[in-house]
């Protein structure tokens, strides 16, 4: 992906990534969960979406992916579409980890007698080149998370976009894969928008963070992180930013349980 991503990037410069423009979101005649919301992602730009349960995170990821359509508003792509990693791996039990990646890159277009060394390069860039030949079965779940990410870059897509993807996994392997991720899109410069209600996890890894409000989910406020890569946790300047929003976040929550 080094190559096309870099020529991606190079495609991108001068243009908007993801564009939202007065999005509202309301389902079966309820009311709105989302409503409002307008958001600019630049290309190669780091952006985690912040919010308590429920406030339309996850609805919002799966507009800009085109998995739905909004109620009001436009939801403009770059590069005409996204990919999109969920919590869980969703990998096809039966197929090998190389496979999963091909298949993708044969969804993608890509000529069947190059899909094989691809997808071992794409497992390469994600540290499991001695992994291609096994099951998901045979994997643990940091590995299978990391097979997700290699089909995620597979799409060859200008934005990533990633639901909670490691909020099941233990503290150790997430901390490992904060590091292969933020590893990979500082190689690529992929635009990335991050769905997560961890907020530390949120300050590690964003160059900006979006707290959304809960029902109807709307942009809250903003906070660009300046602490330089690489990122710990347990960082002081990450620590003292977590804690600012925090407390934003609380009175978020305290706010829509008093409506």
């Amino acid at each position: 992906m080094t190559a096309s991503t870099g020529q991606t990037t190079q495609r991108m410069v001068g243009r908007i990534a993801v564009t939202l423009t007065g999005v509202g979101k309301a389902f079966g005649g309820g009311p709105p969960v989302l409503e409002d919301v307008s958001l600019s992602v630049r290309p190669g730009e780091f952006v985690c979406l912040l919010g308590a349960s429920g406030c339309g995170k996850s609805t919002l990821l799966n507009l800009i992916a085109g998995l739905d359509t909004p109620t009001a508003g436009r939801v403009e792509l770059a590069g005409g579409h996204a990919a999109l990693m969920f919590q869980e791996a969703a990998l096809f039990p039966w197929l090998t980890a190389a496979r999963n990646v091909e298949l993708a890159l044969r969804l993608r277009g890509v000529p069947r007698r190059e899909r094989a060394a691809e997808a071992k390069r794409l497992l390469s860039l994600v540290r499991l080149e001695q992994a291609w030949n096994k099951r998901p079965h045979e994997l643990s779940g940091g590995m299978r998370q990391r097979v997700a990410l290699a089909r995620s870059l597979a799409q060859g897509s200008e934005v990533l976009l990633m639901d909670e993807p490691f909020a099941a996994l233990d503290a150790i392997t997430r901390d490992v894969l904060h590091e292969e991720l933020i590893r990979l899109w500082r190689h690529a410069r992929f635009s990335t928008v991050f769905v997560t209600h961890n907020v530390r996890e949120a300050v590690r890894l964003a160059e900006r963070v979006v707290l959304l409000t809960s029902l109807p989910g709307r942009i809250a406020r903003e906070w660009t992180v300046d602490i330089p890569h690489p990122r710990r946790i347990e960082d002081p300047a990450v620590a003292g930013l977590s804690l600012e929003i925090t407390e934003h976040l609380r009175e978020e929550i305290r706010r829509h349980g008093q409506t």
